[in-house]
């Protein structure tokens, strides 16, 4: 557990400072990409692949790495181009996200680069735009280069059928007619994870208001603010997501904590990172609640136990 613990201290005084480490990769291209340094396991040149006969397209074996049989998933073919040549340099990103272990296959794999979320802007709506939750500018090679930072749970959600069908037996009929018409605040850069919550919860009645990162996000919280609102009135809680452009959801939970206006917001943390790493950090960064991603049950007893706790409040 003091592993653990001296683990979060140095990562929340990274998010703390509102900053994230890029792994930063090439696809067999000039044109430079990454993801967060914080779902990498490791990095290796690519081992030998098993093919799997009926598997998705974009699944181009299975690698044997430590003992354990997981997936690659070609990322040029989940980013719109053409798979990558047999002969050029490529390497394994084997990541975690969603509680599942899988591979990426890349080409040249450059460097890891520490930056600031308030350096990393909102993508293009168009083009490979779609696959993407962020770009950043950095100097590579004594050039300014684009970095284009992938939606991986977007890749994921088109590999793997994400469910967002609700367990009866978790359902509190009870709470039902309270929750109808509530509002909750939803913030994530990613598409498909936004969609993912306001799909379960409309279920329940309830209007999601959505956000694509944590600056916008405070920027309307203090907007109820400073129009004489309260905020626990606007909505029932906030749902955020960790790593978004600007501003991530750590800063702001501690931006909603250090405003006496709406300190007491319940805000729960959905992130695709699992683990009793992240439920301690969440609690060190003063969120109520950790939900891993794509888990429809989880969120909706969250926003159950939140209701809960507001008709006692009363």
């Amino acid at each position: 557990m003091t592993s653990i613990l001296d683990s979060v201290d140095s990562r929340t005084r990274l998010v703390g400072e509102n900053r994230l480490e890029l792994l930063i990769f090439q696809l067999g291209t000039r044109q430079l990409f990454a993801i967060n340094v914080f779902k990498v396991r490791e990095v290796l040149k690519v081992p030998h692949l098993n093919q799997m006969p009926g598997s998705h397209p974009k699944i181009c074996g299975v690698a044997t790495i430590r003992g354990n049989a997981i997936p690659v998933i070609d990322m040029r073919q989940s980013v719109g181009m053409r798979p990558l040549e047999k002969d050029q340099d490529a390497n394994l990103i084997v990541t975690e996200y969603n509680r599942s272990i899988q591979a990426f296959l890349v080409g040249k794999v450059v460097y890891i680069k520490n930056m600031g979320w308030n350096e990393i802007m909102e993508p293009p709506s168009t083009g490979r735009g779609n696959y993407l939750t962020a770009i950043a500018k950095l100097e590579h090679e004594n050039e300014h280069k684009l970095v284009e930072i992938i939606d991986v749970e977007k890749v994921l959600a088109e590999i793997v059928s994400y469910d967002i069908g609700i367990s009866e037996e978790v359902l509190d009929q009870d709470l039902s007619h309270h929750l109808m018409g509530r509002k909750v605040l939803v913030v994530d850069d990613s598409s498909t994870a936004r969609k993912q919550v306001t799909e379960t919860l409309k279920q329940l009645g309830i209007e999601c208001i959505e956000m694509k990162n944590g600056a916008h996000a405070l920027n309307l919280l203090k907007s109820w603010c400073d129009e004489g609102k309260k905020v626990t009135d606007e909505i029932l809680l906030m749902i955020t997501d960790a790593e978004m452009p600007e501003m991530d959801g750590y800063k702001l939970t501690s931006e909603v904590r250090a405003d006496s206006r709406m300190s007491n917001l319940y805000v729960a943390l959905n992130t695709s990172l699992s683990g009793s790493f992240n439920e301690a950090m969440v609690e060190k960064v003063g969120c109520d609640r950790f939900v891993s991603k794509f888990q429809p049950d989880l969120l909706v007893d969250v926003v159950q136990t939140r209701m809960r706790e507001a008709l006692e409040q009363k």
